[in-house]
């Protein structure tokens, strides 16, 4: 850069700089999302070549049924930290015939169930290992009890929802080219893989591919240490019912992940920026956005009944959160933040709580 150049960056306004100095790190969060969306379609095309022979182990850890696959996808999700990708490998198995409709319905919905786990298990590092401050402990807490009283409901509206048909009609699908393309792309990949190792085995690789997908894609996000001023200065302002609920769906949205969407809550909540009774709007409009990534693999490789078993999904968590929200939630927050207080109050209580939501899945899934 010549002296000149350097006297024109220095004399240039304060604005101009950071607009400058933002353009690299805005191009390379493009590149992760354009990156993470590419592996996402490979991973579900690379899932579901192997899907077939994951029949044989499912059988042997009796994931089958309603409860078993429950418990399947519950625990699933504790162990990936994540119910996106559970979720959609749960319409992967669907489409190739694995799983039949509800028992898809129930490994999705599972999936949901789990996914909060990692707010909790991020606070609690957080509390151990840095600030030693309960509010992470206390968030990972009320987001799991949120999702635990409103998916119990939401899952039983689902399933009456799919016995009477309700969403048979409803089968958008994604374009031929958008198809074709998606072949075109992958095909070879997955044909490659397919050749070379067993069926099992092309299923893990996809399930990996599917997890490093979500990671990529975080990557496009925006970092919170750094803009963390920023967003204390909009949830001022967002720190209302409506508008919490919103933010939970845009964050989710955004991100494709609820877990991720939850886990921004923790730091936050360590700064003071969001206050407990504030998050339960926002997880109810999480548990409802994240959905959409699961929605758009069941277009992509799952066909009707896929569809119509994200669908159900979708409408009966969507009718849960708005009664909550409208109807019942003053005593639902009362309800939710002192069954809160009591678990965290003791470290015994939480043990067990811990222990409840690890033992409940495992006990569904071997009955």
């Amino acid at each position: 850069m010549t002296q000149r150049a350097r006297s024109a960056a220095r004399e240039a306004p304060p604005a101009t700089r950071s607009i400058r100095s933002l353009r690299p790190a805005m191009l390379a969060r493009l590149a992760c999302a354009v990156a993470g969306l590419a592996l996402f379609a490979l991973a579900l095309e690379i899932t579901r070549a192997g899907a077939g022979s994951l029949a044989p182990l499912l059988s042997d850890i009796n994931a089958e049924g309603v409860a078993n696959s429950l418990g399947f996808g519950w625990l699933f999700a504790y162990v990936v930290l994540s119910g996106s990708p559970v979720a959609a490998i749960g319409v992967t198995l669907l489409s190739e015939g694995v799983f039949h409709t509800t028992e898809a319905f129930a490994v999705i919905a599972g999936s949901r169930l789990g996914a909060s786990f990692i707010v909790l298990a991020v606070g609690f590092l957080a509390f151990r290992f840095g600030r030693r401050s309960g509010d992470g402990v206390a968030i990972g807490i009320v987001a799991m009890l949120v999702t635990f009283t409103t998916q119990g409901p939401a899952v039983a509206l689902g399933f009456l929802a799919l016995h009477l048909s309700w969403f048979d009609g409803a089968t958008p699908s994604a374009p031929d080219a958008l198809l074709q393309g998606t072949d075109a792309a992958f095909g070879p990949v997955t044909d490659a893989l397919d050749s070379f190792l067993p069926g099992l085995l092309v299923f893990v690789v996809g399930a990996g591919v599917l997890l490093l997908a979500f990671a990529v894609f975080e990557r496009a996000l925006p970092q919170l240490e750094g803009e963390a001023e920023g967003i204390r200065r909009r949830l001022d302002v967002l720190n209302r019912r409506p508008l919490m609920f919103l933010m939970g769906v845009i964050i989710t949205l955004t991100t494709l992940s609820v877990a991720v969407s939850l886990t921004v809550l923790v730091p936050l909540a360590l700064r003071g920026y969001v206050r407990r009774e504030h998050i339960i709007p926002y997880v109810l409009g999480a548990n409802i956005a994240t959905f959409v990534d699961t929605l758009a693999a069941s277009v992509l490789v799952g066909g009707e009944a896929a569809v119509a078993v994200v669908l159900a999904q979708v409408a009966s968590t969507t009718v849960v959160a708005g009664i909550v929200l409208t109807v019942l939630y003053k005593p639902y927050r009362t309800g939710i933040l002192r069954s809160e207080r009591w678990i965290a109050a003791r470290p015994r209580r939480l043990a067990a709580f811990l222990g409840v939501i690890v033992a409940v899945p495992a006990i569904l899934l071997v009955v």
